[in-house]
């Protein structure tokens, strides 16, 4: 069965027919594009494809693109300014905070709702507020050290 949503993505609006089974996910992969957001495990496990909607970061494999009709979602490819990069971008560049790169998209969108959420965290609330993202290449030293760097960039 087809329906038509619309939301806001990325700050343009835009509007499909879908199946109704069709998850965020691939909406945003396969229907707009946006081959930023991963699906990496498909069981919410791995937050790879981390996005925001209506402001507050979810798991987009296991939401339906239904369930975004009306919503604001922003992902990886809408943090940027141009050529300037979001302060939690530029702190996973700064800080090294990647390896094969996989799971960064993720881990940058669940960082920033995380740190709007908590701008003055700990190493220990940030190691807390990564639960759910996975990366299997690096120690998440770095990963830490950027977001604690991407929060202090956010705050000023």
């Amino acid at each position: 069965m087809s329906i038509k949503i619309k939301m806001i993505l990325n700050d343009m609006e835009v509007s499909a027919a879908v199946e109704d089974r069709t998850l965020l996910v691939q909406f945003v992969r396969e229907h707009q594009g946006l081959t930023g957001t991963h699906v990496g495990c498909d069981t919410t496990q791995c937050g790879a494809c981390t996005i925001h909607m209506n402001g507050r970061a979810v798991k987009s494999c296991t939401v339906l693109a239904a369930q975004a009709d009306g919503a604001i979602i922003t992902t990886i490819e809408g943090l940027a300014d141009g050529e300037t990069l979001h302060p939690m971008q530029e702190a996973f560049r700064e800080h090294h905070a990647l390896q094969c790169g996989f799971c960064t998209p993720g881990m940058v969108m669940s960082a920033i709702a995380f740190v709007e959420d908590n701008p003055n965290p700990t190493a220990d609330d940030i190691r807390h507020g990564l639960e759910g993202n996975l990366c299997r290449c690096t120690g998440y030293h770095n990963i830490v050290e950027a977001i604690a760097a991407g929060a202090k960039a956010m705050r000023s």
